[in-house]
């Protein structure tokens, strides 16, 4: 039995929409500083592509793995105060990171960080869309541009302060994970006193007027769009750099800057996806993003240096736009499993891009980074699935 309602409050609430964007991007600076570590500590433990692809599956594994179950038991019992224990296990991960001294710490510490958003993203995911005011999109994408942004900004604190500061100042960002635990304390305030308020409004309804198998079906098809956009954006978290320095002999920094300008295209992108969403449906959204980035991923292990640049920037912005719209589509397909489609999305997110960065660590280890790119060009093609989702009206598709 369902104990309260995901309905959303009837106006769009910004400040808790921003707040719970800012505790995303505080949540996914820590995560991305992990990538962007990867090359000091290959120096520093003499770490191979495999080792780094281990961290990273460690990490995206940990989270895959747990996400929708948080998710399928908050559906039933929400956990308000559950987010800033998420953001402390994330805290934790980190100091482990900055003190570990051996490969076993460092895999500890992934570890504990893929706990920590394994919390903290379906009960966050909730947040937004209660918070949406019925601009589902648009709240999705204003949650996860908080994520993008602090994934781009891992880079460059990496390069700026980690870099010439050493690893131990990792340690230092503790204070924005504390930051985070406080803003999360009042989000979680918030969020219970609206579902006091929706328990009284009894079970949400699920009919939508589709037969259960071809649900099922369309959240497979998800599922693997959702794999074809992670398994490439891992290939760039996890090996940008090192493709950079290995075909124009770039220093450590200036790869990592080239990354920023990756993952902020992609946060862009994102906030996009949310908009063109809301005004033209997801479904629109999801075949532009995944089919429509197909021909900039075949260019880009063929350029130069400056045109790999804007391709990035490009494949960023478009890639990226696809997984609010799937989120959006899939809460849909499956009303009242907020919880549910968060953990199962975002895990999935987690989860195939850390299967993916242990497997082409292994290929670069076995035939050169720039091969891999190739491959994974590829990957968008995957989109052409999207003519199997269901289409109907009341979704907006």
């Amino acid at each position: 039995m369902i104990a309260h309602s995901d309905t959303p409050a009837a106006t769009t609430t910004w400040l808790v929409l921003v707040g719970i964007s800012l505790c995303h991007m505080i949540n996914d600076v820590m995560q991305s500083l992990l990538a962007a570590l990867y090359p000091l500590l290959a120096q520093e433990f003499t770490l191979s592509f495999w080792q780094i692809g281990l961290m990273t599956f460690a990490f995206q594994v940990t989270a895959s793995l747990m996400q929708p179950l948080v998710g399928l038991v908050t559906d039933r019992r929400p956990m308000p105060q559950s987010l800033p224990v998420g953001m402390g296990s994330t805290l934790i991960g980190l100091i482990l990171l900055a003190s570990a001294q051996s490969y076993g710490g460092l895999l500890a510490g992934a570890m504990l960080i893929g706990v920590g958003s394994a919390v903290f993203h379906p009960e966050a995911s909730r947040v937004a869309r209660l918070a949406s005011g019925g601009r589902f999109g648009t709240a999705q994408s204003l949650f996860q541009v908080g994520g993008n942004f602090g994934s781009a900004l891992g880079p460059l604190l990496a390069a700026f302060i980690v870099l010439p500061m050493g690893r131990p100042s990792v340690a230092w960002f503790a204070v924005l994970a504390l930051l985070g635990m406080v803003l999360l304390n009042r989000v979680g305030a918030w969020y219970g006193a609206i579902n006091r308020a929706n328990a009284a409004r009894g079970r949400p309804s699920r009919e939508i007027g589709l037969p259960r198998g071809r649900v099922v079906w369309a959240v497979v098809i998800l599922a693997i769009l959702t794999f074809s956009k992670n398994a490439y954006t891992a290939s760039i978290s996890s090996y940008y750099t090192f493709f950079l320095i290995d075909r124009f002999d770039m220093g450590i920094g200036a790869a990592q800057q080239m990354l920023f300008l990756f993952l902020a295209a992609a946060a862009a992108g994102v906030m996009l996806g949310g908009l063109i969403g809301d005004r033209f449906g997801p479904l629109v959204v999801i075949w532009v993003s995944i089919l429509g980035v197909l021909p900039f991923t075949l260019l880009l292990p063929h350029v130069g240096p400056v045109a790999t640049g804007v391709l990035s920037v490009v494949i960023g912005v478009v890639i990226a736009s696809a997984f609010p719209a799937i989120v959006v589509y899939a809460q849909e397909l499956l009303p009242g499993r907020v919880g549910l489609v968060a953990g199962i999305f975002f895990g999935l997110a987690f989860g195939f891009g850390g299967i993916a960065a242990a497997l082409l660590g292994v290929l670069a280890d076995y035939r050169g980074i720039a091969w891999v790119y190739q491959v994974c060009a590829w990957l968008p093609a995957l989109g052409m699935i999207t003519v199997f989702l269901p289409r109907r009206p009341m979704m907006r598709v």
